[in-house]
C-alpha cells in the first residue's frame, strides 16, 4: 500500500499544484531561483484534495501533538488550511501575520486565544522555514506554548531543518520533495532527464543557476 507521502505527492500532481519550469525558472520571495514551484493553495479549491488535507493533518495533530488545545494558522498561505482543522477539533483559532499591522489593533496575531493555550501551528509550505519561524517567535512572544507545527509540505533544505531544530520546533509533514519527485516520475510528469536538474538545484537552491 503506497505511503501517505506518496498518496498526497499524487494528489498534488493530479491538480497541478506542480509547476517545473527549468527555462524559465521562477522567483521566490527570498530572490532564490527556482526550477520548481509547489502551489499548494490549489488544494483549496478541489473539495476532495481540501477534505484529505484537512483530515490527515488533524491525524498528524492527534498522533504528534496530542496535549494542543489551540490552533495557529500561517498568514497567509495556511489562513484557511488552519481554521478547517481547527474547525475539525473544535479548538479556539487565530492567525498570525508576518508582522504587526502598522493601522488599526496593530495585530500580528489576529483572533484570540486563551490564556495558557498550548498551540500547535498549521502552515502549508515550508521553504527556509523563516515566515513559519517568525508565526512561532510571534506566538511565544505573546505567552503561548507551540507544542509543533504541521503543514502540508516541505521542500527539506538543510537550512530549514537547522532554523527548526535551533528553534526547538518539531515540524511534520504530509508530504515532501523527495516523494514529490518520484512521483512525478512513476506518473510521467517529469523526465528522468530532469531529475539531476533538480538535485543540483535543491543542493544549492540560493546559488542555482540555470
Amino acid at each position: 500500500m503506497e505511503d501517505l507521502r506518496k498518496t498526497f505527492a499524487g494528489k498534488l500532481l493530479g491538480i497541478k499544484a506542480i509547476k517545473l519550469q527549468p527555462n524559465d525558472p521562477f522567483t521566490w520571495a527570498s530572490g532564490w531561483k527556482s526550477p520548481f514551484y509547489c502551489d499548494n493553495r490549489k488544494t483549496l479549491s478541489y473539495h476532495d484534495v481540501r477534505s484529505f488535507v484537512k483530515l490527515e493533518l488533524v491525524h498528524a495533530i492527534l498522533a504528534h501533538f496530542p496535549e494542543a488545545t489551540a490552533v495557529a494558522g500561517v498568514a497567509t498561505g495556511a489562513i484557511a488550511q488552519g481554521a478547517l482543522v481547527a474547525e475539525e477539533l473544535a479548538m479556539p483559532y487565530a492567525y498570525v501575520r508576518p508582522k504587526p499591522k502598522d493601522h488599526g489593533m496593530k495585530n500580528q496575531i489576529e483572533g484570540q486565544l486563551p490564556e495558557g493555550s498550548k498551540v500547535v501551528v498549521v502552515e502549508d509550505l515550508i521553504s527556509t522555514g523563516g515566515s513559519s519561524l517568525k508565526a512561532v517567535a510571534a506566538l511565544r512572544e505573546a505567552g503561548f506554548d507551540v507544542v509543533g507545527m504541521v503543514a502540508s509540505y516541505t521542500y527539506g533544505f538543510p537550512v530549514a531543518e537547522e532554523a527548526f531544530n535551533e528553534a526547538n520546533v518539531q515540524l511534520v509533514t504530509l508530504t515532501d520533495y523527495q516523494s514529490v519527485v518520484e512521483k512525478a516520475l512513476e506518473t510521467g510528469y517529469i523526465n528522468k532527464e530532469d531529475v539531476p536538474m533538480l538535485d543540483e538545484w535543491r543542493k544549492d537552491p540560493a546559488n542555482w543557476k540555470k
